[in-house]
């Protein structure tokens, strides 16, 4: 399906399955199917995530999904997944999404094995920019991973995936997000607030650079116990100035932890890249 440019579709139109020509699937999950779709109207490509009512009810997740379209589509940032509309018929539920041309982040690094110092800090500044606008919004994220970015035609980050965000009006408990990921507080049950984002850009910086997360073992009892007390070591590979930024994002203590403001202004970052600044739509 070509490719095009113009204005996304419509958040005013009362949109329907015959609205979209369906192509080919983009991806598959547990509720349903991501497919490259295009409306009719102004070929525009769009990513249509294709949920089965189904399925969500039978894993008690219809929340999860209100919560996802209620956050997204109120979100505008140029790395931050646009959901244009959201439609339903009888059995499923259909999200109408901006299209990222190069897919996961996640099958990215599958592909390469580890990333380098100066695609990394590119990546590391545009997730922390993005993070930092849904905190300012009173956004959390809570579920950072390479599973969850997707890269666009232009080779810019887009965070997607809001399944487990919350508005941020109060200390949280939920144990949520994906247990490489976790931070100690969350680990250990404890309240929890928008410096969980903090900890997963660490884990995450750790993961591009290395091609596995900082605290993966054997066991699910073992990354646990590593999580809780910040136990971990870093590769040869990896340069002091790195190492600096993310010793001071894997902090147990989430008070200790390095802002996102921080983060994008570190020596290691802004060796690496200076951004252009990106107009928001």
């Amino acid at each position: 399906m070509p490719n095009s440019t113009g204005a996304p579709p419509s958040p005013n139109h009362n949109w329907k399955l015959t609205d979209f020509q369906v192509g080919r699937p983009l991806g598959k999950g547990k509720f349903g199917s991501v497919y490259l779709a295009r409306d009719v109207y102004s070929h525009i490509p769009v990513a249509l995530k294709i949920l089965f009512k189904s399925q969500l009810t039978k894993h008690n997740v219809e929340h999860q999904l209100v919560r996802e379209i209620e956050i997204q589509a109120h979100l505008r940032h140029p790395n931050i997944l646009r959901l244009y509309n959201y439609f339903s018929d009888e059995k499923r539920v259909f999200l109408i999404l901006e299209y990222a041309l190069h897919g996961e982040l996640y099958k990215e690094l599958q592909k390469k094995g580890r990333l380098s110092e100066r695609r990394t800090a590119k990546y590391i500044y545009q997730v922390s920019d993005a993070l930092d606008y849904c905190h300012s919004k009173n956004v959390i994220h809570r579920d950072i991973k390479p599973e969850n970015i997707l890269i666009d035609e232009e080779g810019n980050l887009k965070i997607a995936d809001f399944g487990w965000s919350v508005h941020s009006a109060s200390n949280r408990k939920t144990l949520c997000g994906t247990l490489d990921y976790l931070p100690p507080e969350m680990v250990c049950s404890n309240p929890h607030d928008k410096r969980v984002d903090y900890w997963a850009v660490g884990v995450l910086c750790y993961e591009l650079l290395c091609g596995k997360p900082a605290f993966e073992s054997a066991t699910d009892q073992d990354t646990y116990r590593l999580i809780r007390k910040g136990e971990y070591s870093f590769p040869a590979t990896f340069s002091e100035p790195v190492r600096d930024l993310i010793s001071r994002l894997l902090v147990v203590d989430p008070e200790r932890r390095l802002t996102l403001r921080q983060v994008m202004e570190h020596e290691w970052v802004r060796s690496h890249y200076r951004p252009i600044k990106q107009e928001i739509v």
